[in-house]
């Protein structure tokens, strides 16, 4: 079956996992018609038009596709100073591997934080690439020597360029940060990031420094309130996440080192955290094989030992939580580890809300994906076993992933064993 080809479906035999009220019903049915959901319920099914196709699940679980709101497809390398010495065309033919390596896991919608652009999305949408619907930022937002500059302190002269490979763009002062936020929107790009802290990846800075200006902030976030867009930002520190709550940023990546006066915060701003467990665990085990400088790999330990603490204070205080993985190079395949790492502190139902309704609501889709309503877009995933019994049941997709839809299209299908 083509991706083109959308004929109404009608799922019968399915355990029907709604995450905004957590819970899996089955025996239950739904209905596909054009790409959207039009109706769902338990018991015997309703009677079709001619032509439906009907799907007995035979008890499996069918939910809403998974939203990834934290992936960087264009990072064939831990180091992502990398990607500025490549050509766009290799890195947009990695991209492409990975971005249907993600669908084949379950995600039918991602948010690319740094590195993709408007083309990379637009062939998603044209089916030239078989991946996610992908939200894109185009390049972080960094001050010279921050968390975007990858350049080490021996290379000179700023070469990040907008039209090259590479996650981030050096700006020094708000004039600079408001032009390159400008010229990211003017790409449409869904939302905007900037740095706010140090981090793990860049060669140059410390993870506890603060990084942007006040007035460099204000710039960035003006710009994408006018645009009707948002702003997130790279933050570890209590400190700098905190900063940048203040200052409107709506988002926070990482968060690993918030404390109590985060939390609040958080919450004084409905504001939406993103945490990344999973690539610190695979940074320390794997890191250096995947390509992360030396000086890099010191600072991981900084901040593996932390995340899960700041997951389970953020979790306790309500604060909107959203699934994010952030993988680099030949990392990207342990995407859901994420799902069993969020387990060991979150009850499952609440890890399945962050990567649907929570993330849904956070990009601005909220209603379309992540949900089962009548009308949303039919973005479905059939997996085998209960995850809200089992969280590691999407843990492991290779095993428990049977088929993925996007828009009521067939995207992926396990194939069959016999």
């Amino acid at each position: 079956m083509t991706p083109s080809t959308r004929p109404d479906v009608l799922f019968t035999g399915a355990g029907l996992l709604d995450p905004e009220d957590g819970t899996r019903t089955p025996d239950s049915w739904l209905l596909v018609t054009g790409g959207r959901i039009k109706g769902s319920g338990r018991g015997p099914a309703p009677e079709t038009a001619a032509g439906t196709e009907v799907v007995d699940l035979a008890g499996a679980t069918l939910m809403p596709g998974l939203i990834d709101a934290h992936v960087h497809p264009t990072a064939f390398s831990a180091d992502l100073g990398a990607a500025m010495d490549h050509a766009p065309s290799y890195v947009a033919a990695y991209a492409s591997r990975s971005l249907e390596a993600m669908l084949r896991r379950g995600f039918t919608t991602v948010r690319d934080v740094a590195g993709g652009d408007w083309g990379l999305s637009r062939a998603v949408d044209e089916g030239l690439v078989n991946g996610p619907r992908l939200m894109f930022g185009g390049k972080a937002l960094s001050q010279t020597g921050g968390h975007g500059d990858f350049r080490g302190p021996g290379r000179q002269g700023n070469d990040t360029h907008a039209c090259c490979p590479g996650a981030g763009l050096v700006c020094d002062g708000p004039v600079e940060f408001r032009r390159a936020a400008r010229d990211q929107l003017r790409t449409g790009a869904h939302h905007l990031k900037i740095m706010l802290s140090g981090g793990v990846a860049s060669p140059t800075d410390r993870i506890d420094s603060t990084q942007s200006a006040e007035d460099e902030i204000r710039a960035v976030v003006e710009e994408a309130e006018a645009a009707n867009r948002y702003v997130t930002g790279h933050a570890y520190t209590a400190r700098a996440v905190n900063r940048g709550l203040r200052l409107g940023v709506r988002c926070i990546e990482h968060g690993n080192l918030i404390d109590e006066s985060s939390l609040e915060l958080f919450l004084e701003h409905d504001a939406y955290l993103v945490p990344t467990l999973v690539t610190y665990q695979e940074l320390s085990r794997q890191g250096a094989a995947n390509g992360l400088p030396p000086a890099s790999q010191e600072k991981v330990d900084t901040v593996l030992t932390r995340g899960l603490e700041a997951l389970r204070m953020a979790h306790e205080a309500g604060v909107n939580l959203v699934y994010g993985s952030d993988l680099l190079g030949g990392m990207q395949d342990h995407q859901n580890e994420e799902f069993a790492i969020r387990g060991r502190v979150q009850p499952a139902a609440d890890v399945v809300r962050a990567a649907t309704v929570n993330a849904a609501r956070l990009i601005g889709m909220e209603g379309e994906v992540g949900t089962i309503r009548d009308g949303a877009r039919a973005d479905l995933v059939v997996v085998d076993g209960d995850p809200l019994a089992d969280i590691g049941v999407l843990a492991d997709p290779e095993r428990n992933v049977r088929t993925v839809l996007r828009d009521g299209a067939v995207r992926h299908e396990r194939p069959d064993p016999r």
